[in-house]
């Protein structure tokens, strides 16, 4: 299994460092520039909002599919053409549900519509995101690394042209990146329907109320995670634009954004380990095999990874955000510094959660995912009043702090871990050294670009050292020798 998970995490990681980086910004990061802080915050507040009911969509079917494959591969065929239909029955819930309450709490014109397609754009990511479960579930990590980046493939395309390309002579409209994704998202929903139709053998949609039910009932506690994970994850913009006068909330919005950016993007690589992990833990956990040497691996690599990102980006967030962006660099220089953290917790978290989800331990999950959403929501309105896009990013990174110290907690009793003292050890040595090297490097006189590439290469050299990296065992692990592995001391 670590054989496995290493080859494909190592595919993952090409594929998405070839792609996403360039996406994130170059691309995404223009059109913010292009359309103005105002404009992407009035998107992004959108695009949220969208997020709120997302989970209408799935009802944790998606979830709750790839544990089910990963275990029992038999079953996607069984189960494909009757869920299907259930997703798109779905659908239409989502969208009286969303368009609905959006029009309640004042949402008209040209907000409503562009609403309307970016909601139809989460019915087309819900639909790849049910497709790509069904693969990873059926252990195809090559084709699911390039279903995960195909749709920015075609964005970075499309949007290349857009902005670089003097098809138009008018200036670049939000609007125009909403039809993109659109184009893209539906392209690779109709690829992944194709690639689990020819598996499941595929014919027809099917009509049977009752597989519905059962479907529904089995899946409910994902849905009402996912739920919840994604209130206290995404709400923040949200309130951002509620909580303050008219105009003034985009722009805290756009300015929310640009450190959001980074954070979320460093989080897609976290989310890439749990992709894999999730049917391998599943798999494992029936088979009852020993979890402690296969969570150390991934877990160590995300750690000094995070911890690398978030220190270097806390000590240069002024000059990061100044080669990023055009306005309110320093207003989000500060936002950076604090969400940055936010990704060592989310790193432990898919680690964990993961685990506990492959354990079948979902009501521990829902009562961490509540308090985490309760926690969120209190310190929002409170902080945001005040320090407006900081205060939801101190609101932010508290509800994630909180959550990953649950995870940890519940993973370690429940499944029966233990790590031995000198991993800890290793820990705090490497968080210790990369807080002085980034200190030292910003007064080393270079310039600060030359200065994170020092403080960024000592770092990963002393993650070695501390063995936090392994060499031998990455080494050990692909010419597949685990059972040497497990009895060497660590």
């Amino acid at each position: 299994m670590k054989r496995k998970f290493l080859t494909n995490l190592a595919l993952l990681i090409f594929l998405n460092l070839l792609i996403k980086p360039f996406w994130i910004f170059g691309i995404d990061r223009t059109v913010q520039n292009v359309v103005g802080s105002q404009d992407f915050g009035f998107y992004f507040t959108l695009l949220n909002f969208s997020f709120l009911f997302n989970i209408l969509l799935d009802l944790g079917i998606t979830n709750f599919n790839n544990r089910n494959i990963a275990q029992h591969s038999a079953l996607l065929k069984k189960h494909f053409s009757g869920i299907m239909t259930l997703k798109l029955l779905l659908s239409v819930v989502y969208f009286l549900v969303t368009f609905g309450i959006a029009y309640v709490i004042g949402y008209r014109g040209h907000k409503l519509n562009l609403l309307i397609l970016i909601g139809f754009n989460q019915f087309l990511i819900s639909l790849t995101m049910y497709f790509r479960s069904n693969i990873s579930g059926m252990l195809m990590f090559k084709t699911e690394g390039i279903m995960s980046v195909l749709d920015r493939v075609l964005m970075i395309g499309i949007m290349s042209v857009l902005l670089w390309g003097n098809v138009t002579n008018e200036p670049l409209k939000i609007d125009w990146f909403v039809y993109a994704q659109t184009a893209s998202y539906g392209f690779v929903a109709f690829v992944g329907f194709i690639i689990v139709a020819l598996k499941s053998k595929f014919q027809r949609l099917t009509w049977n109320p009752l597989f519905f039910l059962i479907i529904l009932k089995k899946s409910a506690p994902f849905a009402l995670l996912v739920l919840l994970m994604t209130l206290y994850h995404r709400i923040d913009s949200v309130l951002l634009e509620r909580l303050l006068p008219v105009g003034e909330g985009d722009v805290q919005v756009g300015i929310y954004a640009h450190g959001f950016r980074i954070m979320d993007a460093a989080n897609q690589f976290a989310y890439l380990f749990s992709i894999l992990l999730f049917p391998i833990f599943s798999k494992m956990i029936k088979e009852k095999q020993a979890l402690t040497e296969m969570i150390k691996m991934p877990l160590s690599l995300l750690l000094a990874a995070t911890f690398i990102l978030a220190i270097g980006s806390w000590i240069y967030s002024h000059q990061i955000m100044e080669l990023l962006y055009l306005d309110h660099i320093n207003e989000s220089a500060a936002v950076l510094s604090i969400l940055i953290f936010g990704t060592i917790a989310v790193a432990s978290s898919y680690i964990f959660a993961t685990l506990l989800t492959a354990n079948g331990n979902l009501k521990i999950l829902i009562g961490i995912a509540a308090f985490s959403m309760i926690l969120s929501f209190a310190l929002n309105a409170i902080l945001i009043p005040r320090y407006l896009a900081l205060g939801s990013a101190i609101a932010n990174v508290s509800a994630l702090f909180s959550s990953m110290l649950l995870h940890q907690f519940f993973a370690f009793k429940k499944l029966k871990l233990n790590f031995k003292p000198i991993f800890y050890f290793r820990l705090i040595a490497f968080a210790i050294v990369v807080l002085l090297m980034a200190f030292i490097s910003k007064n080393l006189g270079f310039d600060w670009k030359i200065n994170l590439l020092i403080y960024i290469g000592i770092s990963i050299l002393f993650a070695f050292v501390l063995r936090l990296l392994n060499l031998n065992e990455i080494y050990t692990t692909l010419a597949n020798r685990d059972s040497k592995l497990l009895n060497k001391k660590n």
